[in-house]
Formats: C-alpha cells, sequence, structure tokens
C-alpha cells in the first residue's frame, strides 16, 4: 500500500511540473497534436491490451478451440451440474413459474440461423425499396 502511495505522490508532483512548469500557450496545430496524442494513447493501450488477451486465449484455448474437451455447445443452458454429477434446472418453467433460459442445442442453433437469415433478408429488401424510391424521387 506504501508502494502505492508513494507512486501517486511521485505522479501528482510529475503532473504539476508538466501542467504548470512547462506550460506556454500552444498554437492551434499544438493544440490540435496534442489533442490527438491524449486520443491516441487510450486506444493504442487497449488495443495493445486486447491483442495480449487474445494471445492469452490462444495459449490456453487454442486459436480455433482446439484445446478444449468439449468443442460443441451441450445444450445444457437451462441446467447446472452439481458437484456430484446430478444436473439441477435452473431458472423457471415459464408462464408462471419464473424466467425460461435459453437452451442452446444444435435445433434451436438452426432455428436461430433460419431466423436470423429471413430477418437479414428482409431488411435487404426494406433497404433495396428505401434506395428505389429515392432513385424514382429524383
Amino acid at each position: 500500500m506504501e508502494f502505492l502511495k508513494g507512486l501517486h505522490l511521485r505522479h501528482e508532483r510529475l503532473k504539476h511540473a508538466v501542467h504548470n512548469g512547462w506550460r506556454y500557450p500552444l498554437p492551434r496545430w499544438g493544440q490540435a497534436m496534442m489533442g490527438f496524442v491524449y486520443f491516441c494513447v487510450p486506444i493504442i493501450g487497449g488495443w495493445n491490451i486486447m491483442q495480449w488477451a487474445i494471445s492469452k486465449s490462444h495459449e490456453s484455448i487454442g486459436e480455433q478451440g482446439e484445446k478444449l474437451e468439449t468443442k460443441q455447445i451441450e445444450g445444457i443452458g437451462d441446467k447446472r451440474r452439481l458437484e456430484n454429477g446430478e444436473l439441477q434446472n435452473v431458472g423457471g418453467s415459464g408462464f408462471g413459474g419464473g424466467v425460461r433460459l435459453a437452451v442452446s442445442n444444435e435445433s434451436t442453433q438452426a432455428q436461430n440461423r433460419k431466423q436470423l437469415e429471413l430477418l437479414f433478408k428482409h431488411e435487404l429488401k426494406k433497404r433495396h425499396q428505401k434506395h428505389s424510391r429515392k432513385d424514382n424521387k429524383e
């Protein structure tokens, strides 16, 4: 804890020195450059952290999940496995009994895929109709 307090105090002294000791008005291009720097530092830092996390993920489960014991979804989204190996229902049983949790077995995934494809086709059709109306008006 003492280390963190010392680090904080040194950081405050550095901020004070930079913002008060070296301060002089920047020209417009300097202000733009500093805005760019202050914007880019967290973006680049975040990107590096994400790359680190991706590499750690690849180390632990492989690039395509090849190191996983179970490679397919088991369809037990509404169940949990107890320590003795027994499966127990989680959530309610639907209407009047609480929330029915989603189960992700192969048939549900296929149904969801079909519904998404229909939705995307419908949205694409609406976009085409909207653009054709704009073209007809012009």
